[in-house]
């Protein structure tokens, strides 16, 4: 049984910072490229960032390149996502996803899902 587990959400003020962290079990972590994903309400989900098995190659979303930075510790089994200068579009439900595939390649098209955490930025 696959299950991944993200945590670290919550309300901040814009300009301020949080750290999102995933958990994966059930499966060889360093197999899989995992992926941030995020869903404002109304809105159709979209891709925040992508990093390779090892960690090597990250990927980022325009609209948070600079802000954010992806990284893992496969010993830990474990996916982070640091959040900085944060602004009021980036308010919405943050999943963390892994792929069936070493990289971040394509769409970044997942396999397994996590539940999602929220954050909220006011301003």
């Amino acid at each position: 049984q696959v299950q991944v587990v993200e945590s670290g959400g919550g309300l901040v003020q814009a300009g301020g910072s949080l750290r999102l962290s995933c958990t994966a079990s059930g499966l060889t972590f360093d197999d899989h490229a995992m992926v941030w994903f995020r869903q404002a309400p109304g809105k159709e989900r979209e891709g925040v960032s992508c990093i390779s098995w090892s960690g090597g190659n990250t990927y980022y979303a325009d609209s948070v390149k600079g802000r954010f930075t992806v990284s893992r510790d496969n010993a830990k089994n474990t996916l982070y996502l640091q959040m900085n200068s944060l602004k009021p579009e980036d308010t919405g439900m943050y999943y963390c996803a892994a792929r069936d595939f070493f990289i971040c390649s394509g769409s970044w098209n997942p396999r397994y899902w996590g539940q999602g955490t929220q954050v909220t930025v006011s301003s």
